[in-house]
């Protein structure tokens, strides 16, 4: 069953998010959003490393080709990434998102098994329900697939590439889409609704097992959701903001969760990555383009 997490890195991540786990190199990756930082833990060692952005990240997944990662960019470019030690280079972009919507931003993203990547992008100011959801694929075209958000959140997809969820926070909502072979979506639904006392939905994950876990934004939890939308479990965590989570370790079986700092001085942890044992397996990370033949 599992345990009560506990702090691996006082980070002091104003916004952290977007928790990446790279088998390649035993590590978790997460962003700062607000303080332009990618911060990455290596599990083997615990040695912990740090990059500074002139434009932030907002989420990263690794490539299927080379060693280097995507990144959407506060800017809503998606570009090519590489991270050498003290320095992080630009060496290709992939597309321009919304260039008519210069009040919106990138706000998490997720890949698939087959190489797609869908993208969230949410007004900045977090007023206006000006973002959307998007499909890029591996060949670089981009789709738009919903739209309608205001803080589009946490991409999260089933064990078997059917379904697909996607959160607008600012409604307390995550729905559910049937996603098609071609990446197409349609049924969608409200799955999930959070009440008042619960926070706000963030960035989620699923387990091998179907299970839907979902980072608590002011509920100070991860609770985890079965298939049905019905609610499973929480762990608790001793900060409020609660961003993100991912599935980490040779077996997978490692929740590290991400929170933020922003608007909580009297949290002394908060903005700390955490790590707890969740009792079930999760799935393999997701790159961007072709998947192995």
């Amino acid at each position: 069953m599992a345990q009560e997490a506990r702090c691996v890195w006082q980070a002091r991540a104003l916004l952290g998010e977007g928790p990446l786990w790279s088998p390649r190199q035993d590590a978790v990756y997460f962003v700062d959003i607000r303080g332009s930082r990618i911060l990455r833990h290596c599990l083997s060692d615990g040695a912990q490393a740090g990059w500074e952005l002139d434009d932030a990240a907002c989420w990263l997944v690794e490539s299927a080709e080379g060693d280097g990662f995507v990144a959407g960019l506060r800017s809503r470019r998606v570009v090519r990434l590489m991270l050498e030690p003290g320095q992080a280079a630009i060496p290709g972009e992939l597309a321009r998102i919304e260039p008519d919507r210069p009040g919106n931003r990138l706000n998490d993203g997720k890949a698939d098994a087959r190489g797609r990547l869908w993208v969230g992008s949410m007004d900045d100011a977090e007023e206006a329900p000006a973002g959307s959801l998007y499909r890029i694929d591996p060949d670089g075209a981009v789709t738009r697939v919903d739209e309608g958000y205001t803080v589009a959140n946490g991409p999260a997809l089933s064990p078997d590439g059917r379904t697909i969820y996607h959160t607008d926070s600012a409604a307390r909502t995550v729905y559910a889409f049937d996603v098609g072979r071609d990446g197409s979506l349609s049924g969608k639904r409200a799955h999930i609704r959070f009440s008042e006392g619960d926070g706000y939905p963030d960035g989620m994950t699923c387990d091998a097992e179907g299970g839907l876990w979902i980072a608590h934004w002011d509920g100070g939890r991860v609770s985890r959701f079965l298939p049905d939308g019905r609610l499973d479990r929480a762990i608790p965590l001793p900060v409020s903001r609660v961003t993100s989570c991912v599935f980490a370790g040779p077996d997978l079986d490692r929740l590290f969760v991400t929170t933020a700092s922003h608007g909580r001085p009297e949290e002394p942890l908060a903005g700390a990555l955490f790590e707890c044992a969740p009792g079930v397996r999760g799935l393999p990370p997701g790159r961007f383009g072709p998947p192995p033949r």
